[in-house]
């Protein structure tokens, strides 16, 4: 699992840093998290192939979120995208986008689908054999989610001394990954628990978009190897964070203590500060494995 910030920083782009995006690459999937302005040319300078992106989950409609979306949109038309895209966000993205390429006459030369939400309980949005996607209900000005990204390791470790000293052949390697059994020539049966070793634990990672402090989310979120979680202002403009709905470095890293995770990741900063190490000094008052996001960061999640 491997987690590239694109843009981690809150209201509007700058020549310096960027708003809200980012990519996570699990077991071979890329998926975009929300795409603000600039989002496409960040994509560009981490080398992050276009192609391989098929999903994007989008927390909310505030600018800073997903106005760089359209224009991904259209530039995936201009290299001949063939593949399906999928866009998950709130109620309504399905109209402003298409308004915006109606209005342009513009087209895709691919499938767009829009899977709108509006449910305020948390729900799985996507799933497949490697990864299961579910919704963090947060408590922001208009309806925002963010996004619960778990790995499925149902493939179990060969036990390579067992299987060589049974002489099974390759061919039944995914057979026992898989959980079955061998029947050798002579009719034993070798019980998959002899020939393997459990799965490699999976990780989790949870995105914690705009939000004010809301333990709601702690039962959703508990036990994540990675959070992410807004922190737009320090505990100086704590009055601040009241009045936006947004979270201070402290709050968030009390909701990561309460969920248990195993790493915090504090982004989405206010553009007023110029020393980004207090939001990490002042959340480590309350937990102690906590990161600072910025723009270009890639996070190894082992």
């Amino acid at each position: 699992m491997k987690l590239t910030i694109l843009g981690c920083y809150a209201a509007t782009p700058r020549t310096l840093s960027n708003p809200t995006s980012q990519v996570l690459e699990v077991k071979n999937r890329v998926f975009l998290i929300d795409c603000a302005e600039g989002t496409q040319v960040q994509l560009r300078k981490s080398k992050v192939k276009f192609s391989k992106i098929n999903h994007i989950f989008i927390s909310h409609l505030h600018g800073d979120h997903f106005y760089g979306l359209v224009g991904l949109i259209s530039t995936f038309m201009l290299l001949n995208r063939e593949s399906d895209l999928h866009v998950y966000g709130p109620k309504g993205i399905k109209e402003i986008i298409l308004l915006q390429l109606r209005a342009s006459g513009s087209y895709t030369g691919y499938n767009l689908y829009f899977h709108e939400l509006e449910s305020k309980q948390s729900e799985t949005i996507f799933e497949d054999d490697r990864v299961v996607v579910k919704t963090i209900p947060l408590s922001h000005r208009i309806y925002t989610n963010g996004f619960l990204f778990q790995e499925k390791n149902i493939e179990r470790k060969l036990n390579i001394e067992k299987v060589e000293e049974y002489k099974i052949d390759k061919l039944y390697f995914n057979k026992i990954k898989y959980g079955g059994d061998i029947t050798l020539e002579n009719g034993t049966v070798i019980p998959n628990a002899e020939l393997t070793f459990d799965p490699i634990p999976s990780k989790s990672y949870a995105y914690c978009s705009d939000t004010q402090y809301d333990e709601s989310i702690v039962p959703i979120i508990e036990n994540a190897d990675y959070l992410y979680h807004e922190s737009t202002f320090l505990e100086s403009e704590a009055h601040l964070s009241e009045k936006t709905m947004h979270s201070t470095a402290i709050q968030a890293a009390t909701i990561a203590k309460k969920a248990n995770v195993k790493n915090l990741i504090l982004g989405h900063f206010s553009t007023r500060y110029g020393d980004l190490s207090l939001f990490q000094k002042e959340a480590q008052t309350v937990f102690q494995n906590t990161l600072l996001a910025d723009d270009g960061k890639e996070f190894e999640m082992e």
